[in-house]
């Protein structure tokens, strides 16, 4: 769909009506979600889904963004006019830690960056994800009676955590490779070859988050 959004007529575009136009013409856009939690049954919108349509229609409209940065209290990213560049829009998220077991300090460090990369961009577009609240509110509880005695409680959460840092499907490709329909059937190990891949894929993303950002010019 192609969005026909044009501005208030006599109205200055200044660096806020800039991102309201932007973000009517990212809503109009159908975006499939391809993040999946099928533990709570939900789809979700990962970093990659929405990135490049926001960029197109952020450059077609005059808008930039700073490269995100991070302190130990914040990450937080510009949404800059490209006609007027010192008018800027500052958002930040507080910091968080994503603390995945099995996991060393700079794998950690790569979740962190990305969820916070996300949120902020999902901030930015004022993207609400009513299906990740409706489907999650009130089911841990139920969740946590039906699971299986075989997979304690410990283990189910971290292939969660591993799962969502991982990104993709991961769970139901977990799910298609053992032949089982959630989670919570496999045996204790296939549990552990479970997290010992999902590890090895986060360190392969990590490493590759920390190669391309240092192909960036300084």
């Amino acid at each position: 769909m192609n969005a026909q959004v044009k501005p208030t007529s006599g109205s200055p575009l200044n660096v806020y009506r800039k991102l309201s136009l932007a973000r009517q013409k990212f809503h109009a856009l159908e975006l499939k979600k391809s993040g999946r939690n099928t533990f709570a049954n939900y789809s979700y919108f990962e970093l990659g889904d929405f990135l490049l349509p926001a960029l197109a229609i952020f450059d077609e409209i005059g808008l930039g963004t700073t490269p995100v940065t991070f302190d130990g209290e914040f990450a937080r990213m510009d949404i800059v006019d490209l006609d007027k560049p010192e008018d800027r829009i500052e958002l930040c998220s507080p910091m968080g830690s994503a603390a995945l077991k099995g996991c060393h300090e700079v794998q950690n460090i790569g979740a962190v960056e990305t969820y916070q990369r996300r949120y902020l961009w999902v901030n930015a577009l004022e993207i609400v994800e009513h299906d990740a609240l409706d489907a999650s509110t009130g089911k841990s509880a139920p969740q946590r009676e039906e699971a299986p005695a075989s997979m304690p409680a410990e283990v189910r959460n971290r292939i969660i955590q591993l799962c969502e840092a991982v990104g993709g499907n991961q769970s139901g490709q977990i799910c298609k490779a053992y032949g089982v329909e959630a989670i919570t059937d496999l045996s204790q190990q296939q549990s552990e070859a479970v997290i010992s891949r999902l590890n090895e894929k986060l360190a392969a993303k990590a490493k590759a988050d920390t190669d391309e950002k240092a192909k960036e010019p300084a």
